[in-house]
């Protein structure tokens, strides 16, 4: 077939681009090598408009055994325990078909993990949908939390955390981040550079088809009004296969055998070829006559670019293919040798006794384009909110609202649906500032969350991009947690557009900022641009994902009231910072001004003050201070709980709004024994951390005096009406 400009075109690649690959090829590529190209250097695979920036973030420490490159980052969590875990994004195919899109973002995280070693232990999830008043949004919730939890409970791993939000940003191309956190032996971990000469390349796994072709480049391109044609590009996914590959993957890492393993992901065939091959420095040479393939008259273009789930691909030692047959034949699943390893360094791909495309794998891999594209500098707004300005309301009717809104309502008709207890180690569920998962017959334990903050990151994209790490931070602390590590999933528009560009340039500078200040590198990740329809941009939706250890596991931190007239202490200051906040945006649909500054040096000495509370179990329960401000977190902590609270007006501050609304960071709500107070001061003075004695707990009712008092059961009513009449 003849390449024309259309034929160039349609599988995504520039001009410019295209006369490389001649260049590289001495030769003008055929129909599969274009395929193949487009592939790989797509901005899903090749990362070309990212790489620069993304080396500037902080991927060592001494907790780290292996940062980003590989499936999955790898952490130390002592005692020959290993943390392996990832974000990926899959936000186009969730928009098109939003059931397969969302089950096969899980089946794909999945994959990640266990193929690195690991046995999966929890799925976390951010989701980030348009306004609930426009036409799709229902839709489009129900059959993602229909796709997540349909394939997570159905392969038995726990989804444990996450976060719904809606915004109209969103309207048209809707965001959905999977996570998965898996434990392995740290002796025991497998990577996927391959190693040796004709060495077996074994096909494992469900058979080949024809969904989810050019997946990888849908991914890479904005959507358009004919965006429901692109639905042959969604993969399908099966749980149950997914759930036998597992177990005889695992199975099989029991011994010796294993080189190299890559999960068949973006890209299918193509890219797990190309990466073990690349990183290993040598070539591979496959038979496509041996792909196992469930539809008839598959052509080598679509065996090379299927995005069928479920399957992987394998280098094994010499003389341990019988063994391994019969481990994956047990498990009723595909076992083929498919093709060599090469000293070639081309990716040869054979058909019928002939060859149908060599190409350099350099040329696919370390050569694809890198970009520095341009990017603006957002400057700083100066706009500032005078509340004398507003329509007066009541601090009772201004709490309502955020309560009853749809990003702070009441989520359990979305956790609900996932099985959260499956596998017997979830010690705290959905609901937490953060998930506790024990490691399995240990008394230790990993908490994880996940994070995000679109509209700090589009008012100043650097301060943003660190207040979603600081808060991601503070959520492990409070239940308890030392924080050790980041994985991102960084979803932008069209990088191509010097403003979007621009916001994710200082996004990640705040990110890297916040990382090495806190000693919480990034291990792990996913860039996803082009997230937009008819050049309309999503805001800048950086999502962090991070895990935390908790050593001797005792009995759980959340943020629930735990008894009758215990103290409450605030800890961090309080100014006051309106702009960007819930309070403007749900009560007055003011969306203004600069987010609250981030002090990192204020965020670690706070954090670690508090971590040294709950190391004295000197804590009854403790939460961060975050959207909502000061009576947001507070009314959140009467939730669910048979207390209520009794709070003081402040002293100095004297605007009540700014007070108990303002979002400044680096600030959390600590309720104690009245017997511990002098004892918890003293460590706070001693650490020269700010705080306040700002009230007690009571039965209830949350009550701040001569200002508001309305029931816990009235708080509890307010939170969940919005989600019950959706």
């Amino acid at each position: 077939m003849k390449i024309t400009n259309q034929l160039i075109e349609k599988h995504g690649l520039k001009f410019d681009e295209y006369n490389e690959i001649k260049k590289l090829l001495k030769r003008e590529p055929n129909l599969l090598e274009l395929g193949i190209f487009s592939a790989m250097w797509n901005e899903h695979c090749s990362y070309k408009s990212s790489r620069i920036h993304l080396k500037k973030l902080p991927t060592t420490g001494k907790q780290v055994i292996q940062g980003p490159g590989e499936n999955a980052g790898v952490i130390d969590i002592g005692d020959n325990d290993a943390i392996i875990f990832k974000i990926e994004s899959h936000n186009h195919p969730s928009y098109i078909e939003p059931y397969q899109g969302a089950a096969t973002g899980v089946g794909g995280i999945l994959r990640d993990v266990f193929t690195m070693g690991a046995r999966p232990i929890a799925l976390l999830n951010s989701i980030h949908f348009g306004s609930p008043n426009h036409k799709k949004t229902k839709s489009l919730l129900n059959g993602v939390v229909s796709g997540i939890g349909g394939y997570g409970n159905c392969i038995g791993i726990p989804t444990v955390a996450g976060e719904t939000k809606f915004n109209e940003t969103y309207n048209e191309n809707i965001l959905v981040n999977a996570m998965a956190v898996g434990h392995a032996k740290k002796d025991k971990i497998f990577y996927s550079k391959a190693k040796g000469i004709n060495k077996s390349v074994v096909y494992v796994g469900s058979k080949t088809g024809r969904d989810g072709i050019h997946g990888a480049s849908m991914a890479s391109a904005e959507f358009d009004e004919n965006s429901e044609e692109k639905k042959p590009t969604v993969q399908v996914g099966d749980p149950f296969t997914e759930k036998l590959l597992m177990e005889a993957c695992l199975e099989l890492m029991k011994d010796n055998s294993i080189i190299s393993i890559q999960d068949m992901g973006a890209a299918g065939l193509t890219s797990s070829s190309v990466e073990m091959a690349s990183k290993g420095e040598l070539g591979i040479e496959l038979e496509l006559n041996r792909v196992p393939c469930r539809e008839e008259n598959m052509t080598p273009y679509e065996m090379m670019l299927s995005e069928s789930q479920e399957r992987m691909l394998i280098i094994l030692e010499d003389g341990k293919e019988q063994d391994a047959k019969k481990i994956f034949d047990k498990w009723d699943l595909d076992f083929v040798v498919i093709g060599k390893t090469t000293d070639t360094n081309n990716l040869t791909l054979k058909y019928n006794n002939k060859i149908e495309g060599e190409i350099p794998i350099e040329a696919l891999a370390s050569k694809a384009p890198l970009y520095n594209r341009k990017w603006s500098k957002k400057k700083k707004s100066n706009k500032k909110i005078d509340l004398k300005d507003l329509k007066k309301i009541k601090i009772e009717d201004a709490l309502i609202k955020i309560l009853s809104s749809p990003n702070h309502s009441n989520k359990n008709w979305i956790t609900n649906q996932y099985d959260q207890s499956v596998m017997c180690d979830t010690i705290q569920k959905s609901g937490a500032d953060a998930a506790i998962i024990r490691i399995h017959n240990k008394d230790k334990a990993i908490a994880v969350s996940v994070d995000s903050s679109a509209n700090y990151c589009k008012s100043h994209p650097t301060t943003g991009g660190k207040q979603i790490v600081c808060e991601n931070w503070r959520n492990l602390i409070t239940v308890g947690a030392k924080p050790l590590a980041i994985t991102n999933c960084l979803n932008f528009g069209n990088p191509e557009n010097n403003e979007i560009m621009g916001e994710f340039a200082e996004c990640l500078q705040g990110i890297k900022e916040a990382c090495e200040f806190l000693n919480y590198p990034v291990v792990s990740g996913n860039v996803s641009f082009y997230n937009g329809t008819n050049k309309k941009n999503i805001y800048p939706t950086p999502v962090i994902g991070g895990v935390g250890l908790i050593k001797k596991l005792s009995q759980p931190l959340n943020h629930h009231f735990k008894g009758q007239n215990n103290k409450l202490i605030l800890i961090g200051k309080t100014f006051g910072h309106l702009e960007q906040s819930c309070f403007l945006k749900e009560n007055y649909s003011i969306d203004i001004g600069m987010p609250p500054e981030i002090n990192l040096l204020n965020e670690k000495n706070n954090g670690e003050s508090l971590l040294k509370l709950i190391e004295e179990n000197l804590v009854l329960s403790s939460h961060d201070i975050s959207n909502g401000g000061l009576i947001t977190a507070l009314s959140e902590m009467a939730l669910n709980s048979d207390y209520g609270a009794k709070i003081q007006k402040p002293k100095k501050l004297t605007n009540l709004f700014r007070y108990f609304f303002g979002e400044d960071q680096a600030r959390y709500i600590v309720e104690i024994e009245a017997h511990n107070l002098s004892k918890v001061e003293k460590i706070l003075k001693d650490n020269d951390t700010y705080y306040e004695n700002i009230g007690h707990t009571q039965k209830e009712f949350f009550e701040i005096e001569g200002e508001l008092k309305i029931s816990t059961k009235s708080l509890f009513k307010i939170n969940n009406e919005w989600y019950n009449n959706y």
